[in-house]
């Protein structure tokens, strides 16, 4: 027979948001490693906050919100929020009962302010790094470089020269009309006025300019996990730059190979490479004047070959962080907050890289 169109409240209710989450959902998996990891990480949590005063939302809940929001796509704090007070698995994986209140955004945010602040991403990142070395599942003597734009969240009409002049009153304060043409800007004239750290650049000739940073990533070669982040202003010269900052920090005194593009194919950056102990397998590009740093000596290696191969996994990294964790336009300004969130991308990317390599390895 038909059922009756309608809802009734019931007087008590024992729902367990455990109960409401499958066995082999693969969240699971994921919530697993990352309640190991903030372990880990409890005593730098004791240290961020004073012992006495009104208990604060715990940074472990708020920590596997982010994580929440860049698994899925969610674009803002207010709408992550939403989704929590509704969603029982989103309840579920920060830590929340089915009756807890969620709070405003607004407090959210306050709270989040506190991470960003401290190195919290950095060492996050570092645990799921050594969570899967435990687990055999990165190289330690293989890596890939690589950098990418990552568009600012500010307006080519926030542009503006460093040197006020007098300008009339704009016709709209809100969305004024500009008009550039014929005005030579560039970054040592000109400055953004609502994020300062922004600056003008273009991935390639022909390319559009916009205010960006620079996303940059050590990437092992065994399963493509993110290894370490770095997020500079775009300067030019700041993929290299980040690449051997990020070289140098490898634990351990064994040689190592580091893979890269076309851009990484200098004099300078290849000898600084080899100051490091670090063996430069770089596309090479002869068309650089002086011609390609890197010869018969390294190409005529098998692993070189190997190197090569392995370098295009660096750019699934960029894809995921783009486009599922939308950080293809970020929504922080300042090159600390962009580095903090980048950061903090980069260890959802890997927990989500292991939770399939794991699957994986069961199927087999």
């Amino acid at each position: 027979m038909r059922g009756v169109d309608e809802q009734q409240s019931q007087i008590f209710s024992y729902l367990s948001p455990e109960a409401r989450v499958r066995k082999d959902h693969p969240l699971r998996a994921i919530r697993a490693m990352v309640d190991e990891v903030l372990t880990q990480m409890s005593g730098r949590f004791d240290a961020m906050y004073a012992s006495v005063g009104r208990p604060s939302i715990a940074p472990e809940k708020l920590l596997r919100a982010l994580l929440l929001q860049m698994l899925y796509s969610i674009r803002s704090e207010r709408l992550l929020m939403e989704e929590m007070d509704y969603n029982l698995l989103f309840r579920w994986f920060v830590g929340l009962n089915a009756d807890d209140e969620v709070g405003d955004a607004t407090t959210f945010t306050k709270n989040r302010d506190r991470l960003l602040e401290a190195d919290v991403a950095k060492q996050f990142l570092a645990q799921v790094v050594a969570h899967a070395g435990a687990q055999g599942l990165t190289s330690d003597e293989h890596f890939t470089v690589d950098g990418t734009l990552l568009e600012a969240w500010a307006s080519v009409k926030s542009f503006q020269p460093k040197a006020g002049k007098n300008t009339p009153p704009p016709d709209d304060p809100g969305n004024p009309t500009v008009n550039f043409h014929g005005e030579k800007r560039s970054n040592q004239t000109h400055e953004s006025k609502t994020d300062g750290d922004a600056k003008l650049a273009r991935k390639g000739p022909g390319k559009e300019a916009k205010l960006s940073y620079s996303g940059n990533l050590l990437v092992e070669n065994r399963n493509g996990l993110i290894v370490d982040a770095e997020a500079f202003e775009a300067n030019g010269t700041a993929e290299r730059d980040a690449a051997l900052i990020m070289l140098e920090k490898l634990p351990g005194t064994k040689p190592v190979t580091v893979g890269g593009d076309k851009g990484f194919d200098t004099f300078g950056f290849v000898a600084e490479c080899r100051n490091l102990q670090v063996t430069p397998h770089l596309a090479q590009n002869h068309a650089r004047p002086g011609g390609s740093a890197i010869d018969a000596r390294t190409t005529r290696h098998a692993g070189y070959k190997i190197s090569q191969r392995k370098r295009k996994r660096i750019e699934e990294c960029f894809g995921w962080l783009k486009t599922v964790a939308l950080l293809r336009k970020v929504r922080h300004s300042g090159v600390c907050k962009v580095d903090w969130i980048f950061t903090f991308a980069c260890a959802a990317y890997n927990l989500v890289r292991m939770r399939n390599l794991a699957a994986a390895v069961r199927a087999v």
